[in-house]
């Protein structure tokens, strides 16, 4: 493989490591802008992995998948609003308990229907044929960035559609700064006649249904096979500093998933670049596959710890994020 085609698969896996965190990223924005913290993206993302492949392998439909995905993800963010909105319980608490349940639920329905059959992936001609890369006419001509950037399944082009959706949404739409203004000071919003309790279940159960949809992909990514360890593999964790990274904002999650696309590419990539460019890049393979593994997490904390200490005069975070609001306190 000559040196231009590495650098182009090098680009292209990026992208496909990146957008099951844009999914979670997006979805968890929207969350967070209704003033609602929602620390269970994990479990969600893992629980719409599990329905979304199950149920679009015996539709064999990946548009079903997608949809069933969703509608998984939506059903874990009614769950997640019920307790909080409706009932008040701790976000925090039931978010990480939404992770827990979440990871259950996967690995219960997993192994059960892996002892009678699992559906694979190859055997379902929609779902194979529809996960297959589709070329942006054009663009896809441009060297070195046209295959590595627009050269991809149709689950990439919709993440990043409904990234910038919902950065215009939260921007430019009337019930999108409704919702930032709940996120802001509800009491506020309740005052000049907005539902609060509407604006937070529906915007809860939109965002966990992305997330499901990001679940879905991850789990289409690995070729449906079902092993010991989560599809999700702790990117739901890193989806929830990313929304931090993003300051808030839908198009700058693009962004930032793409940098850690760019280490988690590193991993499995990091050799190949060596090889190919030994004088410049010999050092990648000195380094051991652990570190690699490690390194979405190290930049993880090092997001979480910066933000903690800088100056937040233009941070996009809600004003009553986490908060309960109860309208008797109004």
């Amino acid at each position: 493989m000559d040196k231009l085609a590495i650098l182009t698969t090098f680009i292209h896996n990026i992208v496909v490591f990146n957008i099951p965190l844009l999914y979670g990223t997006v979805g968890e924005i929207v969350v967070e802008k209704s003033g609602s913290l929602n620390l269970g993206v994990e479990g969600i993302m893992a629980v719409g992995a599990i329905f979304g492949y199950i149920i679009g392998c015996y539709a064999n439909s990946l548009g079903v998948g997608i949809a069933v995905a969703f509608l998984a993800g939506a059903m874990c963010g009614l769950l997640f609003a019920a307790l909080t909105v409706s009932l008040q319980a701790n976000q925090n608490i039931t978010g990480l308990t939404l992770t827990t349940f979440g990871l259950g639920i996967y690995f219960f329905v997993g192994n059960g229907l892996k002892a009678r059959g699992w559906p694979v992936m190859a055997d379902y001609s929609n779902i194979k044929n529809g996960f297959a890369d589709i070329a942006i006419p054009g663009l896809s001509e441009i060297p070195l960035l046209g295959r590595g950037l627009f050269t991809h399944n149709i689950l990439v082009y919709l993440g990043v559609a409904i990234a910038v959706a919902m950065w215009w949404y939260l921007n430019h739409s009337v019930p999108g700064l409704k919702l930032r203004a709940v996120g802001e000071n509800p009491g506020s919003a309740d005052s000049v006649g907005i539902n609060v309790k509407r604006f937070k279940y529906l915007h809860i159960c939109l965002g966990c249904g992305i997330m499901g949809i990001g679940g879905y992909y991850m789990g289409l990514n690995m070729s449906g096979s079902f092993n010991s360890s989560c599809w999700i593999n702790g990117y739901g964790w890193i989806a929830v500093a990313l929304v931090i990274f993003a300051n808030w904002n839908p198009a700058l999650a693009i962004l930032g998933t793409f940098v850690f696309g760019f280490f988690n590419t590193l991993r499995v990539s990091g050799s190949s670049l060596a090889s190919a460019f030994p004088g410049a890049l010999g050092w990648l393979v000195k380094i051991p596959t652990q570190v690699y593994q490690a390194l979405p997490f190290i930049i993880t904390a090092i997001v979480l710890f910066a933000s903690s200490v800088k100056n937040k005069q233009n941070s996009g975070q809600p004003g009553a994020l986490g908060l309960n609001y109860f309208r008797e306190e109004r």
